[in-house]
């Protein structure tokens, strides 16, 4: 076995060093090498060990008084080294709960009101009556939904299977004639408390799984469980508007309470499927409208796909391709009541395909009379093409 390190090296103190001086050192060095942060980390969790076992005797004046004068024969713990069922009372000077402060701090909770909340310590737990009822879990359960049905809203029936009470022992998990007692191994606390030294965790008690009791004799239809599976047929209402993500809370439809208890509440997650026609932002909506080149130049009217029906829109002379017009109220409807969102229709060229001859040779008629000059982009595009060609041709020279 390796010798042991002497106590005020492991600390970094000297041998005449105060109280509040080993104190602080200790302090500093719990946090370093502290398991929760350092998972993982053998050679933290011993390290962590080392300075706790050289603070649990100097922190003692008697123990330090005894080490002092015989080393570490004066303060043995036996083979095991660092005697982790010792009482640890004389540690409550030092302010644990700061130690847990600075470690958890940053978890979103301000850290632990308390150390013995966290680790368990000495404080009695209240005794959970193993025959009370409980509330059912919670279920989550997912929809894919089509657009249109997201977009107006719909009434559903859901055919589920779902765990219900067991109708042969009312939930208990007991035979007829048997009972639930409090599980020894916890004590019915349903939690064991273990760790090392005086940093104790509490978890969850393997024997009964949390239960806090255990059944004398199972039933035979739900095999302990409590729980049987049955078929539910459940209605669901779909509001308009709703998009993916949101979830639909059904209070009291989730799985069945034990011993009496009340049902969970089932949570309906929605998907919702992409559409044919629109595409979605928030409340808003887009759509791509085909037009002719020939009524963008000349202007006219064409129809627009709303949820409330067909729009016509009137599109100017010289209307450009992807030149988008709002159409204010036409998006989609709001789920707290407010204004619908607006519907921006994007204007898209459509190239006429399978030309007659007499289609044709009106098109390349067409073609002689503009020669280009009704095309003001084409002309700025080709300008700044020659820009370009220029600057490379006098780079090279």
């Amino acid at each position: 076995m390796a010798e042991k390190r002497d106590y005020y090296e492991i600390l970094g103190v000297a041998k005449t060093a105060t109280a509040d001086e080993i104190k602080s050192a200790y302090r500093k060095l719990a946090m370093k090498y502290h398991p929760d942060r350092n998972p993982n980390n053998p050679e933290a969790k011993e390290k962590f060990t080392e300075v706790s076992e050289a603070y649990e005797v100097l922190s003692n004046p008697e123990k330090r008084q005894r080490y002092d004068q015989f080393g570490h024969q004066g303060v043995n713990f036996g083979p095991g080294g660092f005697d982790f069922g010792r009482d640890f009372s004389h540690f409550q000077d030092v302010d644990l709960n700061d130690i847990l402060g600075s470690i958890f701090g940053g978890m979103g909770g301000g850290g632990f009101s308390n150390f013995g909340d966290f680790f368990g310590g000495r404080r009695q737990r209240r005794q959970v009556d193993p025959n009370a009822p409980r509330r059912g879990d919670d279920m989550t359960f997912r929809l894919d939904i089509d657009f249109d049905e997201a977009l107006f809203g719909s009434e559903r029936d859901l055919e589920l299977t779902l765990p219900v009470q067991c109708p042969d022992c009312g939930g208990s998990g007991a035979a007829a004639g048997s009972k639930r007692v409090a599980c020894r191994s916890c004590g019915g606390a349903g939690v064991v408390i273990g760790g090392s030294g005086f940093f104790q965790v509490r978890q969850t008690c393997p024997t009964c799984g949390g239960e806090g009791s255990v059944i004398e004799k199972p039933c035979r239809k739900c095999r302990g469980s409590g729980h049987v599976t049955a078929p539910r047929k459940i209605s669901l209402k779909i509001p308009a508007g709703i998009d993916s993500g949101f979830r639909l809370r059904l209070s009291g439809k989730g799985g069945g309470g034990l011993r009496g208890g009340d049902n969970g509440d089932l949570f309906v997650l929605i998907g919702v499927r992409d559409s044919d026609i629109f595409r979605r932002d928030g409340l808003d909506l887009e759509v791509d409208v085909p037009v002719s080149p020939v009524t963008a130049a000349l202007g006219g009217a064409v129809a627009v796909p709303t949820p409330d029906g067909e729009a016509r829109l009137k599109i100017p002379p010289g209307t450009p391709n992807g030149k988008v017009f709002r159409l204010r109220g036409k998006g989609v409807p709001s789920l707290r009541g407010g204004s619908p969102g607006d519907l921006d229709a994007r204007i898209v060229f459509e190239v006429p395909v399978n030309l007659d001859r007499r289609q044709r040779e009106a098109l390349e008629d067409f073609q002689k009379l503009v020669n280009g000059g009704n095309f003001p982009e084409a002309q700025a595009f080709a300008n700044r093409a020659r820009i370009f060609f220029s600057h490379r041709d006098k780079l090279k020279r």
